[in-house]
């Protein structure tokens, strides 16, 4: 019954690409011209923060530029797409245009290059907003991605593990060193959720990094409440060169 009904469903809407809505095979998923104009981040990448860099993966730890000179305090740390072209379009669309849709697929990317992260004990949570921040756009992009993420990796996640007391100015404009200044500090573990990470270690996600600062003040609260190791997936990384 009912898959007879799934059939009937996709009779009269049938599934659309996530970008151009274009008719595909199966739901949640791009067609073939959008899929190749998706900048997917495959081969050798940055150990810390998952930007494509050249040459050929020779199995040891490998840096870009930016976390060589930036003391990141995650170990590890991978994203799914270049943010630029349709890696951009899919960030914005979620976390401007209310295209909740985006986090299904977005999740399966990011668990699978996530994957290698993983350890059984983990515990995944999002970047927090500030409570007017999510008063205002209504939701937290990085939660519905942590959840997602969360189940495709058959880990434990909280939704509020950090919280964001002050609210910032929007770092949007700003250079590396301002937003590494404003966000210092600005990102607490939740007084009533440290034992969630307490001796464990964290998964924390977020939509995108620009310049780590917001993971780094992240990363620090989760250490601060108890956190063993922590470890970053996010669904785009900036790249200088996109």
């Amino acid at each position: 019954m009912y898959s007879a009904f799934q059939t009937a469903l996709r009779l009269v809407y049938p599934p659309r690409c996530t970008l151009c809505g274009t008719q595909v095979e199966s739901e949640f998923g791009l067609c073939g011209p959008c899929w190749r104009d998706t900048p997917f981040i495959s081969g050798l990448s940055c150990d810390a923060c998952g930007v494509p860099l050249p040459g050929d993966d020779a199995g040891t730890p490998e840096f870009c530029d930016d976390c060589l000179t930036i003391a990141r305090p995650w170990s590890k740390g991978c994203a799914a797409l270049i943010y630029r072209d349709n890696g951009r379009n899919l960030v914005l669309a979620l976390k401007h245009g209310d295209r909740h849709d985006i986090v299904r697929p977005a999740a399966l990317w990011m668990a699978n290059a996530a994957r290698p992260l993983v350890d059984d004990q983990m515990i995944v949570a999002p970047v927090p907003l500030h409570w007017t921040r999510m008063i205002r756009r209504r939701f937290n992009q990085s939660a519905l991605l942590a959840r997602a993420v969360a189940r495709k990796l058959d880990l434990s996640w909280c939704p509020d593990l950090l919280v964001r007391p002050k609210r910032t100015r929007p770092l949007d404009g700003l250079g590396r060193d301002a937003r590494f200044e404003t966000l210092q500090g600005m990102i607490e573990p939740h007084r009533r959720r440290r034992q969630y990470m307490m001796d464990r270690s964290v998964l924390l996600v977020d939509d995108v990094m620009t310049s780590g600062a917001t993971l780094s003040a992240a990363a620090q609260a989760c250490f601060r409440g108890g956190a063993t190791d922590v470890r970053v997936v996010t669904l785009a990384r900036a790249a200088k060169d996109a």
